[in-house]
């Protein structure tokens, strides 16, 4: 099945996949498949073409993927514009929402692991 471009798995339950879509999370496509009264708990293959079109017609109405992704940039850009605090911390690549920085900012900086060993300097043998 696939669904704006995107496959969904056919060898997870319906409401695990289709978590593979941007911006439609475990929760959301529950709320999908309960407004279209099918079971989550079936494999996307078992599907008929009416329950698929039927899941098809919900998720084209909302935001995901591209215009999702689109919106989001937005709205980061505007931030930035404004040089608001958030704006700010996204301009200088650090956590936005209130996070220490001292530790535990790895993932948005990169990575980067600056620890040193004992502070003392091996002794040459001359």
């Amino acid at each position: 099945m696939r669904i704006l471009g995107i496959t969904i798995p056919n060898n997870k339950h319906l409401d695990v996949g289709l978590t593979a879509l941007y911006g439609i999370g475990i929760s959301r496509a529950r709320k999908i498949l309960k407004e279209v009264n099918i079971d989550g708990s079936i494999k996307a293959d078992t599907l008929t073409v009416d329950q698929e079109n039927a899941i098809r017609k919900v998720i084209e109405t909302m935001s995901i993927e591209g215009s999702l992704k689109r919106e989001i940039s937005s709205n980061i850009k505007r931030l930035k514009d404004i040089k608001s605090y958030r704006g700010v911390r996204h301009m200088r690549r650090l956590p936005v929402n209130g996070q220490r920085t001292k530790t535990n900012s790895r993932t948005i900086r990169g990575n980067v692991r600056k620890t040193m060993a004992s502070g003392r300097r091996k002794e040459s043998k001359t």
